[in-house]
């Protein structure tokens, strides 16, 4: 099947490349950056996926384009920016509550096509499991494993209820380590009873079990007491970041996640 690709943006390079080399793979239409026009292509075209094709854009514009944010997520409308890493930056201040797929140029048009292929892939299997998989509490949700070649690279557990936030993640520190997802606490610790990693990212805030409860747990574990963690966190009150210190966490980082700042953390406690 072909994905139905809405896209816009003032780099008509790659929006041509959409259009040339990946019309096998996605069915593209393109709008304007009117926020009327946008509204009127998700209504009528009802796209799988939105990609925002990046370059030097206006602030108004980005402006503009953030107020679709409820309409884009009610819709349950991945999004996808294409940009240089100043540009997605950008992006991420105008538009915090947004957690969309990031492909930094330069970036062929093959490379693009995989990775929102993968990500529509992987959203399908987070709502509709087939047949195949186990659906009990550890089977559908979610444990993905990337595969590695060569040496090793250091593992990392990623645990967050929110699939896009996995996504983003995934995708930016995907090729720098051998990565797992969670979606949550629980499908986290079943992971780590047979599996090992050697850090986990843990979303502060989740339903059922939240990250603290989870660290816990990690902590009263012989095999893993000495594991680093740090939290992603919209959490900023500090009497709720002196509630887990005493755990021994490696570190806290606020949501939306700095990239930058997130791959320095990682890097100084994983070398």
């Amino acid at each position: 099947m072909r994905y139905k690709v809405l896209l816009t943006g003032n780099n008509k390079t790659i929006i041509n490349e959409f259009f040339t080399y990946m019309d096998s793979e996605f069915e593209c239409i393109s709008t304007s950056e009117r926020y009327d026009d946008i509204m009127s292509h998700i209504t009528y075209v009802q796209p799988d996926v939105f990609v925002y094709c990046l370059f030097q854009e206006r602030l108004d514009d980005l402006q503009r384009f953030a107020n679709i944010e409820r309409q884009i997520s009610e819709r349950d409308i991945p999004l996808v920016i294409v940009g240089d890493a100043e540009e997605c930056n950008e992006f991420a201040k105008i538009a915090p509550l947004m957690h969309p797929l990031v492909l930094h140029k330069p970036i062929s048009a093959q490379a693009i096509a995989r990775a929102i292929i993968g990500m529509l892939k992987e959203k399908k299997g987070y709502d509709e499991p087939d047949g195949n998989e186990d659906t009990s509490a550890a089977g559908t949700a979610s444990i993905e494993e990337a595969s590695m070649e060569g040496k090793r690279k250091k593992h990392i557990l990623i645990v967050d209820d929110d699939s896009r936030i996995l996504r983003m993640l995934k995708t930016y520190l995907a090729g720098r380590y051998e990565l797992a997802t969670a979606i949550n606490g629980k499908v986290a610790l079943k992971f780590l009873e047979t599996k090992t990693t050697d850090l986990v990212l843990l979303d502060y805030e989740m339903p059922t079990e939240n990250g603290p409860a989870v660290l816990e747990k990690i902590r009263a574990n012989e095999r893993t007491k000495n594991l680093p963690v740090v939290f992603l966190t919209g959490v900023t009150k500090e009497n709720k970041i002196r509630e887990v210190l005493h755990l021994k966490i490696q570190g806290y980082l606020i949501k939306p996640v700095d990239m930058e700042k997130l791959l320095s953390t990682i890097k100084g406690i994983l070398g």
